[in-house]
């Protein structure tokens, strides 16, 4: 009768240690996973946070270039509007407004090294063909001799002799004559 009893008790503790075991095991196994899905979120949302931080930071990144290229853009317009130097009289040298007007020039230039010109010396019809390509050269490396005591890259600078060949001014008067003593920047 003892080991009926025992029996009978065995039978019915053993179903309740194994369900208490099964229990105690899944509680282990489901804290585990919560804690496993815990940091799977956490890293998804950190990865989410520094996506969208790099996105930010490319939009502004991409604002900022176009700001810049934008002004270039603008300094590049306002330059173009005062591209002519003008020259006395069978000379080479500089004016002092020449050299204001070269100053602002190289300014842009040194500060946009990709940027490239060409400076085009030309001369009024007076004198030999021969003779006025040279001056027109003479003038023209005048102008890039001060870009580059200015700081301008000598890669950034090409020059041309037109001559007398392209007038800005048809006549012969002193004033279409002095329209057409000058070198031009032509940016590229």
């Amino acid at each position: 009768m003892q080991l009926k009893k025992v029996f009978k008790g065995l039978v019915i503790a053993l179903p309740l240690v194994t369900v208490m075991a099964c229990t105690s095991t899944d509680n282990g196994v489901d804290e585990a996973a919560a804690r496993e899905a815990a940091a799977q979120q956490a890293a998804a949302d950190e990865a989410a946070r520094q996506a969208e931080a790099e996105k930010a930071e490319a939009m502004a990144m991409k604002q900022r270039q176009e700001m810049e290229a934008e002004k270039r853009a603008q300094e590049l317009a306002s330059l173009e509007q005062d591209q002519v130097v003008y020259f006395d009289f069978d000379t080479a040298n500089l004016s002092s407004s020449a050299r204001a007007i070269l100053s602002k020039h190289a300014e842009f230039l040194s500060a946009n090294a990709s940027q490239s010109i060409v400076i085009e010396g030309h001369c009024d019809r007076r004198g030999t063909p021969e003779y006025n390509i040279a001056l027109g050269e003479r003038r023209a490396k005048s102008v890039q001799t001060y870009l580059l005591n200015a700081g301008v890259s000598s890669s950034q600078i090409s020059v041309v002799s037109y001559g007398e060949e392209k007038p800005a001014a048809n006549g012969t008067s002193e004033s279409a004559f002095a329209q057409n003593r000058r070198g031009v920047l032509v940016y590229q």
